[in-house]
């Protein structure tokens, strides 16, 4: 039994890693189902961030590997043109799945579902996956060819 029936997590998954996966393994493991934000290009790009791969690759590979790694998971991914998306109108939401990067996320949200009188939603912060040398897995990283998308050094 889930200690959740419907929790979300958010991110652009540009190249999906190690540290990807250890968020959708406490996502699925912690809830029946889960909503998967996924960030937009132009949300990308309202960030800082340049994703080496579209939307669409990024999406056709995120849903790759869920079903190759999480195959009888209930999930919905929804496209991110904010920092929340249906995170903070979905009443049933129990829970935010974030890295302990991205924790101030869960502060936010709760304040926006507050203003909304929707209750407060459970932050289950995940600790951040460590490369062989003890700093972050990161896409940036993977792009700059210093680890792989396990963590070990190039």
């Amino acid at each position: 039994m889930s200690d959740f029936s419907l929790a979300a997590m958010g991110g652009t998954f540009d190249i999906i890693h190690r540290g990807h996966l250890t968020l959708l393994v406490n996502a699925f493991s912690r809830s029946d189902k889960v909503i998967i934000g996924l960030t937009s290009d132009e949300l990308a790009k309202r960030k800082g961030k340049s994703p080496h791969n579209n939307y669409q690759t990024r999406l056709a590979h995120l849903l790759e590997t869920i079903f190759q790694e999480f195959p009888k998971s209930d999930f919905q991914i929804s496209k991110l043109d904010n920092d929340f998306g249906p995170a903070v109108l979905e009443k049933e939401v129990q829970a935010l799945v974030v890295s302990s990067e991205t924790s101030n996320q869960g502060e936010k949200l709760n304040e926006l579902r507050a203003e909304k009188n929707l209750p407060p939603v459970e932050i289950i912060v995940v600790p951040m996956h460590l490369a062989e040398d003890g700093t972050r897995i990161s896409t940036t990283r993977i792009k700059n060819l210093e680890i792989d998308k396990e963590g070990n050094l190039l």
